[in-house]
This record gives C-alpha cells, structure tokens and sequence, in this order.
C-alpha cells in the first residue's frame, strides 16, 4: 500500500497501532548480501469499512523490516491489503518476495528510466526484455553495481560485446 492513498493507509495504520490486540505475527532473520535483517509481520482481520470500501479484502497486514544494510542502519514499513487467508508466516514470506520484486522494479526505474518511456503496443515488451537483458548481462559480467556497470559499457562497444559473448559460470547444483 503506497502512501498515495492517504486515507487508507492511515486507517490501517490506526488498526495496527497503539494498544490494539494483534492476533496474527511472525518473525523472520535474514543474513545475506550485506545485510541483517530481521522481518516482522503484524495482521488483523480487516475492518467493515475497508471491506466494503475494498471488495474481497480479508487482511490488513503491517511488515517492518529493521537492521543493517551495507553497515547502515535501515528500516522500513509497509502495509498490505490481502484476500488470502492463510498462516502469518506464508503471508510473511509472500510479503517478502513482493519486496523483491519491488527492488527490481525499482533499480529498473532509478537506473534505466524505465517509466519515462511511452513505448505502445510491442515496443514495450521488447523494450522491456531488452532493459532485462542488459540488467543480467551486467550481473553476469560480475558487476554488483547497475550504475558502475552502465557506465563501464556506456562509451565501449567492445567491452559491450565481450559482455554478450562471454557464457555465464555453471552452477554446481
């Protein structure tokens, strides 16, 4: 749930804050690529009037990731709406992996501009594949920085073709 819809997000803030009982947790630790975080999901059925206001909506659920990223402190909240009824632990680990979705989307955005473009029809889907392309062609390549990836490669067309021809290391599993 972004911030840009302000009266649902501070309703189901109001549901999870304060000395509100919360009948559904569950807590994650990950340690990975520079970070140690630890995941926390909050739930409650939601109110009446998100659900009249919002067809289908069986959960309002709060996760707050806090830690350490890149030797920094970090923390962030999110709130999501859901129709699934299932365990806080499935709901924690389906929150998860929107996140990383989100990430993608985001480094997507901030890197390649991607939604200042106005492609139509086909354009769009090439486009995108290519952007996904030139996104894993720089992971292969060993680089751990979109940014210091795409300026390597800005200005060279040799070392962008090296990168197109080089084969990706074998996984052992």
């Amino acid at each position: 749930m972004k911030t840009n819809q302000k009266t649902l997000h501070r309703q189901i803030g109001d549901q999870l804050h304060g000395k509100r009982k919360i009948p559904f947790l569950a807590t994650d630790h990950e340690i990975s690529h520079g970070c140690d975080i630890t995941w926390n999901l909050r739930a409650k059925e939601a109110s009446d009037h998100i659900k009249e206001n919002w067809h289908g909506t069986s959960w309002i659920v709060e996760v707050i990731a806090t830690g350490m990223r890149d030797s920094k402190p970090f923390q962030a909240y999110h709130f999501f709406l859901t129709s699934l009824r299932t365990t806080p632990e499935a709901l924690l680990q389906l929150a998860r992996e929107r996140w990383s979705l989100e990430s993608w989307h985001w480094i997507r955005d901030t890197q390649l501009q991607e939604d200042k473009h106005r492609y139509r029809g086909n354009g769009a889907g090439v486009m995108a594949t290519l952007r996904t392309a030139a996104l894993n062609l720089l992971r292969i390549a060993g680089f751990n920085s979109i940014r210091e990836g795409l300026q390597a490669v800005m200005h060279d067309i040799q070392g962008l073709l090296a990168m197109v021809r080089r084969q990706p290391a074998l996984n052992p599993f």
